[in-house]
């Protein structure tokens, strides 16, 4: 039975991948020559390429290990973005105000951690452990004894008597892993094409779990 495995791709490889987001769109040109645009998806999908990320015949060994136990396509799994993992910008410090994840109404405890492009909202999922901090009305709390996180699903869990209050905003920073399994059941690799610098293809693919 296929599932998810909370093991995270080798790193050192995601950080060398190409890809990044694909929207679903439907556009349908009119007979006034203007044109109507729709959105099948509500959210962006990933797909990577983790061949250009390999450097070593090492790589490639713990490559092959990991698609070996995933049994190819089955199973799902953690996978770094190289370009987005981070709640706020790039080489910044994680801050406990880098996304609002709203209002306290008093009893609510549970909030979804999300990350804002504009004004689309993404729900993060598959958080790396302790990389949470929160802040209730700007002042930061602590993990464990006034909040938990499920790293699988990306929920803040407020403690009893430690529920945000009516009003009160909410804010989290995080770094973040992609669900994500191989988007093939084949890999396809020569040692001597590989050491003569040809980059095997390893497709990888956006999961929603």
């Amino acid at each position: 039975m296929a599932d998810f495995h909370d093991v995270r791709f080798p790193a050192a490889v995601s950080f060398g991948a190409t890809g990044g987001p694909e929207w679903r769109n439907e556009i349908v040109p009119l007979t006034s020559g203007f044109e109507q645009r729709n959105a099948r998806w509500s959210q962006s999908r990933r797909h990577y390429d983790a061949g250009t990320g390999l450097r070593s015949l090492a790589d490639l060994e713990e490559v092959m290990a990991f698609f070996e136990a995933r049994r190819g396509s089955l199973h799902a799994f953690r996978f770094r973005d190289p370009f987005d993992h981070l709640s706020g910008k790039s080489g910044m410090p994680i801050a406990a105000t880098d996304q609002m994840l709203g209002l306290g109404d008093g009893h609510n405890g549970v909030f979804q951690l999300i990350k804002r492009y504009g004004e689309h909202v993404r729900p993060i999922t598959k958080v790396e452990k302790d990389s949470v901090r929160v802040a209730v009305a700007g002042i930061e709390h602590k993990e464990a004894i006034d909040f938990v996180v499920e790293l699988i699903s990306g929920k803040i869990i407020f403690q009893p008597g430690k529920i945000p209050k009516q009003g009160a905003a909410v804010s989290a920073g995080f770094s973040f892993d992609v669900p994500a399994r191989f988007d093939t059941d084949r890999l396809m690799i020569s040692l001597r094409s590989f050491s003569a610098g040809d980059i095997p293809s390893i497709p990888i693919i956006e999961v929603k779990a």
